[in-house]
C-alpha cells in the first residue's frame, strides 16, 4: 500500500524533469499531462528554442520552402510546464536527486527523463573547422547559416560524408543548381545503412543528378586563405577540390557527457536502460526514478535479440517517450515495453526511401518487389534464416506488409511468390555491408551489444 500510496502522491504533486526540450521531451510532458499527472513540470534545454522538428532542415528549409523559425512542432495539448532553455544541464546527482545547470542552479527532481539526443560531428581539426564556410547541420542555427550560404551561389560545395543527411543535402544543392562533391570513405552513399547493393543504386541516383560523387576516399584536409575562408580540400587520393563550402556530414555523437560520475550507465553508445525505459546504472542494476527516450536510448529489443540498439529515428523519438512518460507515473504491473519497429525516412533526388527493422542487421538481401535498375523497388534483408528488415524506393505500400513479417519473425527468403517480383529477385544476395569494426557515415540504427555498460567495473562490497 505504500507503494501505490506513493504513486498517487507522484501523480498529484510530485516534481518530474525532463532534460532535453527536444520531440522526445515534448511528446513525453503532453504523455504525462493527458494520463493525468498533475505535479510539477520541468523541461531543461541547451538550445534558446522550444522543440522545433529537425527533418524539414536537411530538406524544404535548405531548399527556401521553409525558414528555420518555422519548424516548430505542433503541440498536441498544453502541458503547463516551467521551461528553463538556454541553459545546458551540466551534472546529476542521483542521490540527492539534482540537476546541475551551467548557470550554477540545481533542479530537484522525484522523476527524471533524459531525452538529450545527438549533436553533429565536428570536423575534427579545429583550426580547420572555424574556417569561414565550413558547416555542420543539425540545430536550427545550422540550417538558417547554411541557407544563407547557399543562397550566395558558392562556386562548389563538397559534403564531407555520404549517409541520409550528407546525401539529403546533395540533393538540395542539385535542386538548388549548386555544384556539389561528395566525398565518403566507403564504396558508396548509405552503405552503413543499407548495404552496398542499395548503395550502388543511391550512387547511380547521385551522379545522374550530377554530384561529383567520390567513394573509397577521405579528405584529409581543409585549406583557407588568408582571411580565413575555406577555399580548398585536400582527399587522401592526392587530388584537391576547390570549395567555399564544406559540410560536415561525419554522424552524430550522443549527449551524454554531462552524465560523466553520475553513476549511470552512459557513455559513447548512448545511456543503457531496460525495455520499459528505466536507466541502468554503472554496475548494470536498474534505477526506477531516472528514465530515457529517443536518441540517446540503447535499449533491447526482443525482436531483434535483445541486443541494445539506438535509434535515430523520428518515430522511435515520439513512441520511445509516450511509453516513458507512461511508466514513470504507473505502477510497476501497468507498465508497458517499448516495442516500436524500428522505421525511417528519407527525399533525395527525387526518390522517397523507406525502411522498417534493422537492415544493418541483415547479411542477405532480396528484391521482392520491382527492380533496382527502375530504383522502384522493395529489398527485403535476412538474418539468421528470417525477416529482419526491408527498405523501399518509392514502393512505400510495400512497407507494412513486410513489418507484420518482421513482427512473426517470418522465414528468409519469403517463401511465397508475391506480386511483380523480377528474375533479379529469385535469389538472395549478399546485402554487402561494410566490415562493421570500420566506421561508416550515417547509419540510422546502432547495434551496441547486450550490456548495459560501457567500460568493464570493479564492484568491492563494503564488508561489515
Amino acid at each position: 500500500m505504500a507503494g501505490d500510496g506513493y504513486l498517487e502522491w507522484m501523480r498529484r504533486e510530485g516534481r518530474i524533469v525532463i532534460v532535453g526540450a527536444s520531440l522526445a521531451g515534448l511528446r513525453a510532458a503532453e504523455t504525462l499531462r493527458e494520463e493525468g499527472f498533475a505535479g510539477s513540470l520541468t523541461l531543461i534545454g541547451d538550445e534558446p528554442y522550444e522543440p522545433y522538428d529537425r527533418p524539414p532542415l536537411s530538406k524544404q528549409v535548405l531548399l527556401g520552402k521553409a525558414s528555420a523559425e518555422h519548424t516548430a512542432l505542433p503541440r498536441r495539448r498544453a502541458i503547463d510546464a516551467q521551461w528553463r532553455l538556454g541553459d545546458a544541464a551540466t551534472g546529476l546527482d542521483m542521490a540527492a536527486k539534482r540537476v546541475r545547470l551551467a548557470d550554477g542552479d540545481e533542479v530537484e527532481y522525484d522523476r527524471l527523463l533524459i531525452t538529450t539526443g545527438v549533436r553533429a560531428r565536428p570536423w575534427p581539426h579545429e583550426q580547420e573547422a572555424e574556417l569561414d564556410g565550413v558547416f555542420v547541420l543539425r540545430t536550427r542555427e545550422d540550417a538558417a547559416g547554411l541557407h544563407r550560404r547557399l543562397t550566395a551561389a558558392p562556386r562548389r560545395v563538397l559534403i564531407i560524408g555520404a549517409g541520409f543527411t550528407g546525401s539529403e543535402i546533395a540533393s538540395a544543392c542539385r535542386e538548388r543548381g549548386l555544384p556539389v562533391t561528395v566525398a565518403e570513405r566507403a564504396a558508396a552513399p548509405l552503405v552503413g545503412a543499407l548495404g552496398g547493393v542499395v548503395g550502388q543504386v543511391a550512387a547511380e541516383l547521385q551522379r545522374e543528378a550530377g554530384v561529383d560523387l567520390r567513394c573509397g576516399v577521405m579528405v584529409t584536409g581543409l585549406e583557407g586563405d588568408s582571411a580565413g575562408r575555406l577555399r580548398s580540400a585536400h582527399l587522401s587520393d592526392g587530388t584537391t577540390i576547390d570549395a567555399d563550402v564544406a559540410v560536415v556530414s561525419l554522424g552524430a555523437t550522443r549527449n551524454t557527457e554531462w552524465l560523466a560520475g553520475s553513476g549511470l550507465g552512459a557513455g559513447p553508445r548512448g545511456i543503457a536502460c531496460d525495455a520499459g525505459c528505466r536507466a541502468f546504472d554503472v554496475r548494470g542494476i536498474v534505477t526506477d526514478d531516472v528514465f530515457v527516450a529517443g536518441d540517446v536510448a540503447r535499449s533491447p529489443h526482443a525482436l531483434f535479440g535483445y541486443q541494445f540498439l539506438s535509434l535515430e529515428h523520428w518515430g522511435n523519438a515520439v513512441a520511445q517517450a509516450e511509453i516513458a512518460a507512461h511508466n514513470m507515473i504507473s505502477a510497476s504491473s501497468d507498465r508497458r515495453p517499448h516495442m516500436w519497429v524500428p522505421a525511417f525516412w528519407s527525399s533525395q533526388f527525387g526518390v522517397s526511401i523507406k525502411s522498417v527493422g534493422v537492415p544493418s542487421m541483415g547479411d542477405q538481401i532480396l528484391v521482392a518487389q520491382g527492380s533496382l535498375a527502375e530504383r522502384r523497388f522493395t529489398g527485403v534483408y535476412g538474418y539468421q534464416g528470417r525477416v529482419i528488415a526491408a527498405v523501399t524506393f518509392d514502393q512505400t505500400k510495400w512497407l507494412e506488409f513486410y513489418q507484420r513479417l518482421i513482427e512473426s519473425a517470418a522465414p528468409f527468403p519469403p517463401a511465397f511468390p508475391t506480386v511483380d517480383r523480377r528474375p533479379e529477385g529469385l535469389q538472395p544476395v549478399s546485402a554487402d555491408f561494410p566490415d562493421p569494426s570500420l566506421p561508416t557515415h550515417g547509419p540510422t540504427v546502432t547495434l551496441s551489444g547486450y550490456s548495459p555498460a560501457d567500460r568493464r567495473i570493479t564492484f568491492t562490497p563494503v564488508r561489515a
